[in-house]
């Protein structure tokens, strides 16, 4: 029976704020619950950003945020794609002139209300207030115990301890009523539910014991009281913390430029960044922001790229060169051409690449989500076991009861939750600060594993612009070769077409009109001239053409053997084919890139060169660099197959590359690291791009995966040795409800301030 293909629907992607998750345990239940919608593909919250992301078809977004809220929390779409939108065009002329700092501080000041608007359910999460107001109805139900360090009977009437620790319960404590109840709905359990238990116990008993035995009964109340408050202090300090963690996205985000001056029939105009289109004529003015990205074809100046490609110096522009959205223009008045708006700027690029890092669960994460899942109820049952047993054991129901609420107390699993998303927000955040974006969070974990590193030559250990340093005509003269070889390469954009481009318009020479140019991958080009077909390229390429290459091998092994590029030209008429001349390319080593090569060494990583030029001119740059294996000749096709011996060789292998024909390389290495100076296609094929074109990059971006990771086995050791030390001493009666309380709330601030230790690191360090 034939199958009937069913077209598949297109696959929308919602970014939802989340309030009101407080633990490990709340993101497992509310990825349950938005997986079990019709048409959600999948769902992931993260504790840290306090966002879910859902994949669906169809589903839409008013349904997803109604799951949401039955599930027992708030949401609402995340607002930080929507930038403000102006109604109208100022002509330039119209506008007030302001100096270059001016224009600096209000272009950044310009989107900062949207980055607060973005992060307001951390804000509101972090009031203060609820956590002073209960501190302060809870000090004098401390002042027993600080009466009895100074011999002194300070012991508050019952009554006026239940007055006190009433709002405390039911007033500042609703959150964990709400949010235990709406777990219990669900069929799960979490933090809340784990408190308000616990707390309620101690209430109960309390008010229990001052109705049966009067006012001086020895009470509990300040049991209760004091959890609630350092529950509430240790989210608030959290929350303080988490809000660091994102403290580079806010940095990129304020990079946006809110207007643009358009230059449109000789008038400026300053309009929304929104309305400028392609093609458009920009003129950014010193101080200024580079509104989105373009070339210069007017002026020249420096542009602080720091924030972007963590380059410290200005970079200076000229006619011809590419600039980046959010760039900040030094001296100079730069009058440009836009290439990419919106979505596709750079900037955005970078954004979206953060965002989607930080919100990502690294593959560690599957470990902790299933841990949480069982979590809360296996501590509710300890604690039932714990109160059995004591009062089965010592007959005394008000320790048990005691000692069981401590079990609760010290297993709440907030550190767990945070141990992970927060290493990889402070990581990648200060990555990105220094010119290393990280795709996702595999890319992050599965870097410090590396064993080798392959390299591209062109481009990425070299400066890629060579130049061509020799001319050997054969059955013309110099000049005419020159000239042929241009006409072949003048629609190129390969380096080396680019460096015939270069020679040609230095020589004054014009390339002829040829048609029917085609590229042959790895090999070279070929175009018709007239009625002959001429082809540019490498020795493979004369072999294949069968072409007896006697008349140029002497210079070939020359220029080769002096570390040179040799491009053989030849031509087919009627008559045959044969070789017409040679062209000799040198290129120059990057400054930085030996330095890269023994850092690498020095972290126990081997650095293999991969190359599709000849083997003179691989063996010179990879001795020139400090590189013992190299690969010469090599096919863009056959680029993924060697890296796929390579990881049998070494084992976990990353390739480094920046061209068009990198991309399979870098999808097939385990981890692809893409230069952004080179081609766009690499940038999205690799996991971790760097935004300079600096090798040592590779080394540091290593570094801080290694770091990230260390970060956070520390921060899951840590939430582990807290409950499983915790847990058996609060059974075994060895911790009061107080102190684990205080341990509960500073696990998470710990955590979470280990994480953001990473926001010190620097490259080299």
């Amino acid at each position: 029976m034939d199958s009937v293909r069913i077209p598949q629907a297109e696959t929308d992607e919602h970014t939802l704020l989340i309030d009101g998750m407080t633990c490990a345990s709340c993101v497992t239940r509310l990825e349950r619950v938005l997986r079990k919608v019709p048409g959600v593909l999948d769902a992931s919250v993260n504790l840290a950003t306090e966002k879910a992301r859902i994949q669906s078809t169809g589903v839409p977004v008013s349904a997803l945020i109604s799951t949401v809220q039955k599930a027992g929390f708030d949401a609402h779409v995340d607002p930080t794609a929507r930038l403000p939108v102006g109604d109208s065009f100022v002509p330039e002329s119209s506008l007030p002139e302001s100096s270059p700092a001016e224009s600096s501080l209000v272009g950044s000041l310009s989107y900062i209300p949207g980055i607060f608007s973005a992060l307001r359910s951390l804000r509101a999460s972090s009031s203060l207030w609820p956590v002073v107001l209960s501190a302060v109805l809870t000090i004098p139900l401390l002042l027993p115990m600080i009466g009895m360090l100074f011999g002194r009977d300070l012991m508050l009437p019952g009554w006026v301890q239940c007055a006190l620790a009433t709002p405390i319960q039911f007033w500042l404590g609703a959150r964990f009523y709400r949010a235990g109840w709406h777990a219990l709905k669900a069929g799960s359990g979490n933090m809340d539910l784990l408190v308000a238990i616990g707390t309620s116990a101690a209430y109960g008993l309390s008010v229990y014991l001052m109705l049966q035995h009067g006012s001086h009964a020895h009470l509990y109340f300040e049991s209760s009281a004091v959890v609630i408050t350092l529950v509430l202090l240790g989210k608030w300090l959290e929350a303080r913390a988490k809000y660091q963690t994102v403290a580079a996205l806010h940095a990129l985000s304020a990079l946006r430029a809110s207007e643009a001056i358009v230059r449109r029939d000789g008038i400026d105009l300053r309009v929304p960044v929104e309305a400028v289109q392609l093609g458009d004529t920009l003129v950014v003015r010193p101080g200024d922001r580079v509104p989105v990205d373009g070339i210069v074809i007017d002026g020249d100046s420096h542009l602080d790229e720091s924030l972007l490609t963590g380059e410290s110096l200005p970079v200076p522009k000229d006619v011809g060169d590419r600039v980046t959205g959010g760039a900040i223009n030094q001296e100079g008045v730069l009058t440009m051409r836009v290439t990419a708006v919106g979505n596709d700027t750079m900037l955005s690029h970078i954004i979206r690449s953060v965002e989607d890092a930080q919100a990502a669960k690294a593959p560690i994460q599957r470990m902790v989500d299933k841990v949480s899942a069982v979590f809360v109820p296996v501590v509710l049952l300890i604690s039932v076991i714990t109160l059995i047993g004591w009062a089965w054991l010592s007959g005394d129901w008000q320790q048990a009861l005691l000692h069981a609420v401590a079990v609760q107390v010290i297993a709440c699993p907030c550190a767990l939750g945070l141990a992970t998303p927060t290493s990889i927000m402070a990581g990648t955040g200060v990555a990105a600060r220094h010119g290393i974006l990280i795709k996702d969070a595999e890319a992050l974990e599965a870097a410090h594993s590396i064993r080798a590193v392959a390299f591209d030559k062109t481009g990425t250990l070299t400066e890629g612009r060579p130049s061509i340093v020799k001319i050997k005509g054969i059955t013309m003269n110099d000049r005419d070769v020159l000239q042929l070889a241009a006409s072949v390469q003048q629609h190129s954009d390969h380096p080396l077409a680019k460096a015939v481009m270069q020679k040609a318009s230095e020589e004054a020479v014009v390339a002829a009109l040829t048609h029917n140019a085609r590229v042959l991958p790895g090999r070279g080009v070929q175009a018709v001239l007239d009625e002959d077909t001429i082809y540019l390229g490498n020795a493979r390429l004369m072999t294949e053409l069968a072409i007896d290459t006697t008349p140029g091998m002497q210079f070939a092994t020359e220029q080769e053997s002096a570390g040179r590029t040799v491009s053989w030209l030849a031509a087919r008429d009627p008559s045959g084919c044969r070789i017409v001349g040679l062209l000799a390319f040198g290129d120059t080593v990057k400054p930085s890139a030996r330095d890269a090569i023994e850092r690498l060494k020095a972290l126990g990583i081997c650095s293999i060169m991969i190359s599709g030029d000849n083997d003179g001119a691989t063996r010179a740059v990879a001795q020139a660099v400090g590189i013992t294996e190299f690969h010469s000749q090599v096919l863009p096709g056959d680029k993924a197959s060697l890296i796929a011996q390579l990881k049998k060789d070494h084992g976990i292998v990353a390739m480094v590359g920046d061209g068009i024909n990198d991309a399979p390389a870098l999808a097939a290495a385990d981890i692809g690291i893409a230069m952004a100076s080179g081609a766009d296609v690499a940038m999205y094929t690799a996991g971790i791009t760097l935004m300079r074109g600096d090798p040592v990059l590779v080394a540091d971006a290593i570094i801080i995966s290694q770091r990230t990771y260390a970060k956070i086995r520390q921060n899951l050791f840590w939430a582990f040795i807290y409950n499983l030390v915790g847990l058996p001493l609060a059974a075994f009666g060895l911790l009061n409800p107080v102190i684990a309380g205080s341990a509960m709330a500073f696990s998470s601030v710990s955590v979470v301030t280990n994480a953001l230790l990473l926001s010190r690191w620097r490259p080299g360090n």
